[in-house]
C-alpha cells in the first residue's frame, strides 16, 4: 500500500511517498511544494493545492496523512499555517483518499522514540528507516516521518479492529 505524508506550511509543504509491504517500508519519492511570498494568500494556497494535486496523480497513493500543528505566538502565522493545513487536508480527502492526523510529539514519538526528538534526529531515522531516501530538506523529512508514523498506527489499528470483530463475533 502507497501512503503520502505531508507536513503543511504556507512557504513550504513538505511530502514523502512511501510504499508498505507488511511491515517493510520503502521510499517512493519526497518533496517540498512551495508558494510565491510575493502572491497574495489566496494564490498561494492554489499553488499549494495545485502542487498537491500534482504529486497525488503522479504518486498515486491509497491514503494520506497530515501532521497536526501547535498554535504559535504570532496568530497572524497561525492562522495562515492553519489555512495550508485546510489545503493538506482537503486535496487527498476531495480525490478520494482517506486522511489521517497525527500531532508532531506523536510523529516524533513513533520515528525516533522521542516526542521531543530535535528535527535532525528526525532526518536521521528517516534515512535508517527508509535506505535509499536522500532527504534533502527538513521539510521533506518530517513529510516522510508522518507517512512512518500512519504506517505504524495503521497496522495496531487495524489489529485492534480485527481482534474486536472476532471477539464480537464470538
Amino acid at each position: 500500500m502507497r501512503l503520502i505524508g505531508i507536513d503543511p506550511g504556507l512557504g513550504a509543504t513538505g511530502w514523502g511517498v512511501i510504499e508498505m509491504d507488511g511491515n517493510r517500508l520503502s521510499h517512493i519519492a519526497d518533496g517540498v511544494i512551495t508558494s510565491d511570498a510575493k502572491l497574495a494568500l489566496p494564490q498561494r494556497l492554489v499553488q499549494l493545492a495545485e502542487g498537491l494535486e500534482a504529486v497525488i496523480a503522479a504518486h498515486r497513493p491509497a491514503e494520506a496523512a497530515v501532521e497536526e500543528t501547535f498554535v504559535n505566538r504570532n496568530a497572524v502565522s497561525t492562522l495562515r499555517l492553519g489555512q495550508a493545513r485546510g489545503i493538506a487536508l482537503l486535496i487527498p480527502a476531495r480525490v478520494g483518499l482517506p486522511v489521517a492526523e497525527y500531532l508532531p510529539n506523536l510523529v516524533k514519538k513513533t520515528v525516533v522514540g522521542s516526542g521531543h526528538a530535535a528535527k535532525e534526529q528526525v532526518q536521521m531515522m528517516v534515512r535508517r528507516l527508509l535506505p535509499g531516501a536522500l532527504v534533502r530538506t527538513a521539510d521533506a523529512a518530517d513529510a516522510l516521518a508522518v507517512a512512518i508514523c500512519h504506517a505504524h498506527h495503521r497496522q495496531t489499528a487495524n489489529r485492534i479492529r480485527t481482534a474486536l470483530a472476532v471477539e464480537a463475533a464470538q
